[in-house]
């Protein structure tokens, strides 16, 4: 959150159509969607802290869900707003990790 407030950008992942610059430094230099990648790990967490085995079973299923209805539409969205620039960053930085 403070790289995007640093390079006074939005960090509203439900509007990326409204980012005014691609942030790639600090965090973003490893993944290029270190929110999800934070929920997805605190959702493992969760699990572990509960002891249910089950539990783990969510987390392949919040990943296709974030992939499908988060990212792809986002991908899209900084694809036309930063065109060959956010396509090199995509071709460098992987999704996930």
């Amino acid at each position: 959150m403070v790289s995007f407030w640093q390079a006074k950008t939005t960090m509203n992942p439900v509007k990326p159509g409204a980012a005014s610059l691609l942030v790639t430094g600090g965090v973003f230099r490893f993944t290029r969607n270190p929110m999800y990648l934070s929920l997805l790990l605190y959702l493992f967490a969760w699990a572990v802290y509960l002891s249910n085995w089950l539990a783990l079973l969510f987390l392949p299923l919040f990943v296709l869900y974030i992939n499908r209805f988060q990212i792809t539409p986002e991908e899209r969205a900084l694809s036309s707003l930063f065109g060959p620039q956010y396509v090199a960053y995509k071709g460098s930085v992987r999704r996930w990790l």
